[in-house]
């Protein structure tokens, strides 16, 4: 009874569109009152969901994207990638997924590479004589590499999620080989589907504009450095990371491109401020959500499920994903993180999964959901971007989409390729 409260309750406020957090946040409410739990329970978890210290590098990771975007970071990584590689028919696609991969190494997050990589490729794209869905579905789904590449919030949300103390530094590690696969499954098919279309074929400008426009970017890629450096010497945690990663960003902004003034870091700070706040309060309600499936017993009954239906690691990982792939395509990635791990992280370790490399196939699993309708928040902003109705893109996004999906079945079933990395460095 209590069971259905929960999800009927939940479900229902989705279907009349009310926010994400607050259904969450009102499920978990009614099932406590239906359970006959004091109301003040609630309030306490959602306290203690956001009361821990590594999510504070959540709104700096955002804060440091934004300055990033505005300090002009996006713009400079296009033009080394276009300058090496657009070249080849179709060129500028194959530099939309390269300048994702290299912003996604400084950001972290697929809807700021998504809005930053988008605002500057698309329109160009466009101009060159592009089909405006191939322009916006190359850069969607580019930007869900920025998932894997360290740094990523949503890996430190995830170390939280799991309760069981999930390095960050090696979640960070983990992420680089399959986030560059990715990246380069995605050059690839973008260049077939060019080739396939006869889009057209760039020049190469040479080698001191090649030259020029990589001297330029190597300010702002010495961001992933110094986060990843400091992490993997002891210098710094990644939540102190976060903040220097933020000052480090002003510094460049400020002195080295001369792009970035007060005005600019004022308007990122109070977008920053509304963006973490929002995450967090879906981190907050989704904990106490997760609090109401735990006295429910729902991880355990889940577990006994599929245990039930095989006890093979294999099978176990393909049920996992599918259940995964289908929660992606309605709720948001944040609120999925912190309600699901805690259900499938055991099953998965007790047929002896490693909790990191579980981490990185629910990075890209529920990052597909982020170019998946109905919810698709970062295809809504590729919508917007390239101002083209989301019902156009879904026609022609299958190559792009099916990719994702092949790179998820690999990464998930070829762990080495995520747990090299972490255990080269003593993880």
């Amino acid at each position: 009874m209590e069971l259905l409260v929960l999800f009927g309750v939940l479900f229902a406020m989705l279907v009349i569109g009310v926010p994400v957090a607050f259904s969450l946040l009102a499920a978990a409410l009614a099932c406590f009152l239906a359970m006959d739990i004091p109301p003040i329970v609630a309030v306490q978890r959602v306290a203690a969901g956001i009361s821990v210290f590594t999510l504070m590098a959540i709104p700096f990771f955002i804060f440091a994207g934004d300055l990033m975007y505005r300090a002009g970071i996006a713009d400079r990584l296009v033009r080394v990638a276009d300058a090496a590689i657009g070249r080849v028919r179709g060129g500028l696609g194959i530099v939309d997924v390269g300048a994702s991969m290299m912003f996604g190494a400084v950001s972290g997050s697929a809807i700021a590479s998504a809005s930053a990589i988008g605002s500057t490729m698309v329109p160009l794209m466009k101009e060159k004589g592009y089909p405006a869905d191939y322009a916006v579905n190359v850069t969607v789904t580019a930007a869900i590499v920025g998932l894997l590449i360290p740094p990523s919030h949503n890996m430190i949300i995830y170390s939280a999620a799991s309760g069981i103390g999930v390095s960050i530094g090696d979640l960070f590690l983990a992420g680089v080989i399959p986030g560059v696969l990715t990246g380069l499954m995605l050059m690839l098919v973008a260049w077939l589907v060019a080739k396939r279309g006869k889009l057209p074929l760039g020049r190469f400008p040479g080698w001191r504009e090649f030259i020029l426009a990589s001297a330029y970017a190597i300010p702002g890629l010495m961001t992933a450095v110094i986060i990843m450096g400091g992490i993997l010497s002891g210098f710094f945690t990644p939540t102190e990371s976060s903040a220097i990663a933020v000052i480090y960003t002003m510094l460049i902004g400020t002195f080295v491109y001369r792009s970035l003034g007060w005005k600019g870091m004022w308007e990122a700070a109070g977008k920053s401020v509304r963006t973490a706040a929002m995450v967090l309060f879906i981190i907050a309600a989704a904990t106490a959500f997760g609090f109401a499936l735990a006295l429910l017993e729902v991880p355990a009954a889940m577990g006994a499920l599929i245990g039930v239906m095989t006890d093979n690691p294999i099978l176990t990982l393909l049920i996992i994903n599918l259940m995964l792939l289908a929660l992606g395509t309605f709720m948001d990635m944040a609120p999925l993180i912190v309600i699901t791990t805690p259900i499938f992280l055991p099953v998965a370790m007790d047929v002896g999964v490693d909790p990191v490399h579980f981490g990185i196939i629910m990075m890209l699993n529920l990052g597909i959901g982020l170019v998946t309708p109905p919810v698709g928040s970062v295809l809504f902003v590729g919508s917007a971007v390239g101002k083209i109705p989301v019902t156009a893109l879904v026609k022609t996004i299958w190559p792009f989409y099916l990719t994702l999906i092949a790179a998820l079945v690999v990464i998930t079933f070829v762990p080495a390729l995520s747990l090299w990395l972490p255990g080269a460095f003593g993880g």
